[in-house]
């Protein structure tokens, strides 16, 4: 059986155990990826894409390609020239199956273009839901806070030192004792305007 899939922006025609050389991908040598965007598998043409379909393949190597030399010559008028060379960054892939069917189940990691993602972004791609719930959490905080730059003398750098050391709240400033307090140097202006803020 075959298969036609898409990734780098190009479209190749794979049979389990080909060897192909396509544009870089997030992976690392060893690893099992699996290409979702399937076009044609056997029979079935996908409208654009065959649902359920994918190939999965072993990483065999990150390479890079030939080189290639970029030739600019301008004859008339100053007659500049300029030379560029340029080898393309490739993953060497081995297919090792062509799924019709049950492949969105199949647990393996997508494979996706190292342009367009980093590594450490897609390592990271399932831890977060867990920030998603934190930056949810996080606008209720932030609204308990107060706005301590309404204290004359209180910049957002003086803010921000405050807000490290613990204190975002015109209460919490009015209670620190000027002499004690180590993180950030607390005038005694500040506190009496806190105190009457926070009535």
């Amino acid at each position: 059986m075959f298969a036609v899939l898409k990734t780098g922006g190009k479209q190749y025609k794979v049979q389990s155990g080909d060897m192909l050389r396509v544009e870089k991908l997030a992976a690392t040598a060893g690893e099992t990826v699996q290409f979702n965007e399937i076009l044609m598998v056997g029979a079935t043409v996908g409208a654009p894409f065959v649902e359920g379909a994918g190939v999965q393949a072993e990483v065999v190597d990150q390479i890079k390609g030939d080189k290639v030399i970029h030739f600019v010559k301008r004859r008339r008028k100053h007659s500049s020239k300029r030379t560029k060379g340029h080898r393309q960054q490739l993953t060497l892939i081995k297919i090792t199956e062509i799924m019709e069917k049950g492949a969105d189940k199949s647990g393996v990691k997508a494979a996706i273009g190292a342009g367009s993602v980093s590594g450490a972004a897609v390592a990271a791609a399932p831890k977060a839901a867990p920030k998603a719930a934190a930056k949810a959490a996080a606008p209720a905080a932030e609204a308990a806070a107060d706005d301590l730059t309404q204290i004359n003398g209180v910049g957002p750098a003086a803010a921000k030192k405050l807000a490290e050391a613990g204190i975002t709240t015109f209460a919490q400033l009015a209670a620190v004792d000027v002499d004690a307090f180590d993180a950030v140097k607390v005038k005694a202006d500040w506190v009496e305007q806190a105190k009457e803020l926070a009535k």
